[in-house]
């Protein structure tokens, strides 16, 4: 089986023989196509078109010629298209055939969301090798864990040789650090065979500061009427803006029909500016839903710190009319403050009731559905969810960037109570929400994940400096001593100390973590996910004193129970059982039979399921 997305602008293949070549830049006359022949450059002119399109279709061009484009400055760009860049981001494109690749998942067809089982992973630091082919080999024990999908950090091509992805500049070339196109493939190919979906970090709202060409001879790319802290934002609703969004509609059905990606997870969405209607985010969802989703299975995350509920809308028939789900920042922030006590910058929105906020998640989704925001001023956030099925909620512990975005790059399990951060995780995988781990947290991985980056000189030190004084504010980094102890992000040991250790899941404390994460995933697959496909939503929720209560009505007619109680507090709590057969235990005595007490130590779990006819 073949895949390709045919697109309007870029290198494109042809039936016939040859390559057609197209570059939109409205306010240049002349472009040059320079193609690789021999140790030199052949020129061929490209004729101007009209709507500010230059186009060449080249008969001599195939599949592995490298290619550049000359402005009449001087100025040699690669495609803004380009498929594959291998000499990074000032280097030529190559053009790359996407049929030459034979597939092997013709049967695959993806699957329901309220299976997924999410593990994000940052492919450059998943194994020592850091490539897409060492991390095709890890896939096998994550299907084995429980895993039902993997979501990769952006891959668009970023300036040098390591970064989060989320630098990058040329939105359709996997960054060649990772491995080559069909290697990427190869990856999503081998985790179909498994059962696993692939999802894709895509960034929409920005290009990376080092690369990115468009603004010297296609300024119509941006719209300086909405500056972002990344400057002028992309231009999603002024003049010539059709052709920007059809660029940022393709990319998102490019990594779909052409990759075999199950789904993209859009990152930061509340910073795209853009007036229009229907907004990017909205036409980029109605493209992937009326073609590939038409035959399978295909999924949008959200990343949106404004809460906007309408975006996780249903039909009637319970399908989402834009987005599948959002990830559940409320949730993480509540049981970051409830776990470490930490109250800084935004954190001190739930500094006050943690346990309660968390509850609150856990039991509707957003803790902020329209109340005011003491961090953002008194500021109203976020829109009524409680009409929302739960798995529309992607709920964790930890991420990239709520790790990453520490100064030192610390792990929840290195910040807090093990015992605490254990029924945290249990809530949350036990929990009708959409859960996902962050790579290395199945077994309680204490390495960091600290930001890295590899920037040319100049820019490399603005970063460093800034970062360091970013965190100068916090009273732990305010003399130089401490700042001096951040890591450096331009430093390959930063890089390289953000690498999980793949000695660690066999560590006493790290496999019985391990051994955990399994079983709450065993339970959730055979016991709930059967249960979940009929939707699931909050029944009650309560705090009894430092332990949290919570039951969620499950299925298409809510006839059965799920029940969940948890003790956050350093005693032992003295509670009523939940009703039902009980699925999974934590610290309850095995011995313990359901009664009228129920001594549930700190850190300690119980989860059952009440259904009909239950005495």
């Amino acid at each position: 089986m073949k895949r390709r997305h045919a697109m309007p602008f870029g290198a494109e293949v042809l039936a016939e023989g040859g390559v057609r070549f197209r570059l939109w830049a409205p306010s240049i006359d002349r472009v040059v196509l320079e193609r690789a022949h021999g140790t030199g450059w052949q020129d061929h002119p490209m004729a101007r078109a009209d709507g500010g399109w230059h186009e060449a279709r080249l008969a001599q061009a195939a599949a592995g010629d490298r290619y550049r484009y000359r402005l009449p400055d001087g100025l040699r760009v690669p495609d803004p298209a380009s498929r594959l860049n291998p000499d990074d981001v000032h280097g030529p494109s190559e053009v790359v055939d996407p049929l030459a690749y034979a597939w092997r998942d013709a049967d695959w067809t993806g699957r329901p969301w309220h299976e997924a089982v999410v593990y994000e992973l940052h492919l450059g630091t998943l194994t020592p090798e850091g490539t897409l082919a060492a991390a095709r080999a890890r896939l096998p024990g994550l299907a084995e864990l429980g895993i039902t999908a993997v979501e990769l950090m952006p891959l668009a091509d970023f300036p040098g040789q390591r970064n989060w992805g989320y630098d990058g500049v040329l939105p359709f070339a996997p960054d060649a650090s990772y491995g080559t196109p069909d290697e990427l493939k190869r990856f999503i190919d081998s985790a179909h065979a498994l059962g696993l979906m692939v999802l894709l970090d895509v960034v929409y709202n920005h290009l990376g500061p080092e690369g990115n060409y468009l603004p010297s001879y296609c300024p119509e790319f941006f719209n300086p009427a909405h500056q972002t802290p990344w400057g002028a934002a992309i231009n999603f609703d002024g003049a010539e803006a059709r052709t920007v969004r059809d660029f940022f509609v393709h990319n998102a059905l490019y990594w779909i029909e052409e990759y075999g990606f199950d789904g993209l997870r859009m990152d930061a969405v509340h910073a795209i500016r853009d007036d229009s209607t229907p907004p990017i985010v909205e036409e980029i969802c109605s493209a992937l839903q009326q073609g590939p989703g038409r035959r399978r299975q295909v999924h949008v995350v959200l990343e949106n710190d404004l809460n906007q509920a309408h975006r996780l809308a249903r039909g009637d028939d319970g399908a989402p009319l834009a987005a599948t789900a959002q990830w559940n920042d409320d949730l993480h922030h509540a049981a970051h403050v409830l776990l470490t006590g930490e109250s800084d910058g935004y954190y001190a929105d739930y500094a006050s009731r943690p346990l309660e906020q968390f509850g609150l998640a856990l039991a509707q989704g957003f803790v902020y559905s329209g109340q005011p925001s003491a961090f953002r001023g008194g500021e109203l956030r976020g829109e009524p969810c409680t009409h929302l099925p739960l798995a529309a909620f992607v709920s964790f512990l930890q991420t990239h960037d709520q790790v990453g975005n520490r100064a030192l790059g610390e792990r929840i399990d290195a910040l807090a109570d093990p015992l605490l951060v254990l029924a945290a995780r249990s809530c949350v995988l036990l929990s009708p929400h959409t859960p996902m781990l962050f790579m290395g947290e199945e077994y309680a991985a204490t390495t960091p994940f600290q930001f890295f980056c590899d920037f040319g000189p100049e820019l490399a030190a603005a970063v460093t400096a800034g970062r360091r004084a970013e965190f100068g504010r916090f009273a732990a980094f305010a003399d130089e001593a401490a700042q001096a102890r951040i890591p450096d992000p331009n430093d390959p040991a930063t890089f390289a100390d953000s690498r999980l250790d793949p000695q660690q899941p066999a560590q006493p404390p790290n496999a019985a973590a391990l051994a955990r994460t399994r079983e709450l995933l065993r339970v959730r697959q055979t016991e709930l996910v059967p249960r979940f496909a009929g939707g699931a939503r909050a029944h009650q929720w309560s705090c009894e004193g430092d332990a949290l209560r919570l039951a969620w009505r499950l299925g298409a007619d809510a006839g059965v129970l799920l029940h969940l109680v948890a003790n956050f507090g350093a005693a032992e709590a003295e509670l009523a059982w939940p009703p039902g057969r009980v699925i999974h235990r934590l610290g309850v005595d095995d011995g313990a039979a359901p009664g009228s007490l129920l001594r549930l130590p700190r850190g300690g779990v119980c989860a059952s399921l009440e259904e009909p006819g239950d005495g």
